[in-house]
């Protein structure tokens, strides 16, 4: 059994309301301030949003999810999609190592 088909089919079983609650609270995607709609994986401790760094601009908050209680691990990526860096901090990305960043 593929992981999708698995779990499509437990979903199934799970009430439509609940499965909304699940939804927003551990959502699949974030959708970026540049429009892009962004996976979020769930597949170690902590959920990570690998996103390139350029669909960040003009967020000032850490991205989250469980209402607010949960930070996204953030893998910051070029526009080659290579990664950049690793924060749990954006605010203090932008104020910080940003500047280096950009000058690379």
């Amino acid at each position: 059994i593929k992981p999708a088909t698995l779990s499509s089919a437990l979903m199934a079983l799970v009430p439509h309301d609940l499965q909304r609650k699940v939804d927003a609270l551990a959502p699949t995607h974030f959708d970026a301030p540049s429009g892009s709609h962004v996976p979020i994986r769930y597949d170690g401790e902590w959920p990570v949003l690998a996103i390139r760094v350029q669909e960040l601009f003009g967020l000032d908050r850490h991205p989250s999810i469980a209402n607010g209680t949960v930070p996204l691990t953030l893998e910051l990526l070029s526009p080659a999609h290579r990664p950049i860096q690793t924060t749990r901090d954006l605010p203090g990305f932008w104020r910080g190592s940003w500047a280096d960043v950009r000058t690379d």
